[in-house]
């Protein structure tokens, strides 16, 4: 392995920062450093739900099911994904919360990587 490659596992990557395996948050020598996009992998047990809605958002969002049953709530609309590989984009701007229905995992993609953003759920 060089500076430049990193090989790892999502499930067991995402233990160590929260879920997050790519973005600003990572230290600069480190391959998965971006300050162009930030990764996701998100395990999440049935019942488990965001504590507070995003609001105030300036990052879009892209959030993919890989498997379970996964509800993303937007501004007067509920978004549900149940079948593997469905997914959901919002915009900046846009607060959002979710809830697991499932045990669920789910990929996220959000851009820019935005300093001074905690790598939160």
């Amino acid at each position: 392995m060089n500076d430049t490659v990193y090989v790892g596992n999502a499930g067991k990557d995402a233990a160590l920062d929260r879920g997050w395996l790519l973005g600003h948050f990572k230290d600069p020598a480190d391959p998965r450093h971006s300050e162009d996009v930030e990764i996701k992998w998100g395990v999440h047990p049935r019942g488990d739900e965001r504590a507070h809605w995003v609001t105030g958002e300036v990052r879009t969002a892209l959030l993919v099911l890989v498997s379970g049953r996964f509800r993303v709530e937007l501004p007067g609309r509920t978004v549900l994904l149940a079948e593997q590989g469905d997914y959901v984009v919002w915009g900046r701007g846009v607060d959002h919360s979710w809830y697991a229905e499932e045990e669920s995992v789910v990929l996220t993609v959000r851009w820019p990587s935005v300093p001074g953003y905690a790598t939160s759920p």
